[in-house]
């Protein structure tokens, strides 16, 4: 995720997720721009179970943070890795959810104040899934009540034995519709 410019103080959170087949909640990491800079972290919203939020960095435009979200299973939770600028700054949290199947990830621009900031651009994006139904990668995808201006390019997908990998080349989010 390459960080765009902020100006100013916004609640405008933007974001990559894993969305719950209950829809109990969000396993997310936020881009915050409440304190007029940016602020990246991660956490499971909004719902059962509640859960605090894991820790997290600054983070100023220009900046390439990198997330990876992994189901562990066997300690029945989700870790998330975030780095910033190839270990400039990172954090690894857990969260007690592996029992929530994810079947969706949306990357958002949630706005409550103006989008006064550039693209939000997701480069090199990897989601593995069980299975071998590949349609979670090549169909269109959706985009909540045609919310945003969006470009997707490069996108694969490998079945492998027992998961299908989706690889996209970027995700922009260039502004609301």
């Amino acid at each position: 995720m390459i960080i765009p410019a902020i100006h100013e103080a916004t609640t405008n959170y933007l974001w990559p997720g894993l969305q719950s087949t209950d829809n109990s909640g969000v396993y997310q990491n936020v881009l915050d721009g409440r304190s007029g800079g940016w602020w990246f972290g991660n956490g499971w919203c909004c719902s059962n179970p509640s859960l605090p939020w894991g820790g997290g960095f600054g983070a100023a435009e220009g900046d390439v943070l990198f997330f990876n979200n992994i189901r562990n299973a066997d300690k029945n939770e989700w870790v998330s890795t975030i780095e910033k600028n190839c270990g400039e700054a990172s954090a690894t949290n857990s969260f007690p959810i592996a029992d929530k199947v994810m079947n969706d990830a949306p990357f958002v621009a949630e706005l409550y104040e103006a989008w006064d900031f550039g693209p939000v651009i997701f480069e090199d994006v990897i989601l593995i899934a069980t299975g071998g139904d590949t349609n979670f990668c090549t169909d269109s995808p959706w985009n909540y009540n045609g919310a945003t201006n969006v470009s997707i390019t490069g996108v694969t997908s490998t079945v492998g034995a027992d998961s299908v990998t989706c690889n996209v080349e970027s995700i922009t989010l260039w502004g609301p519709m």
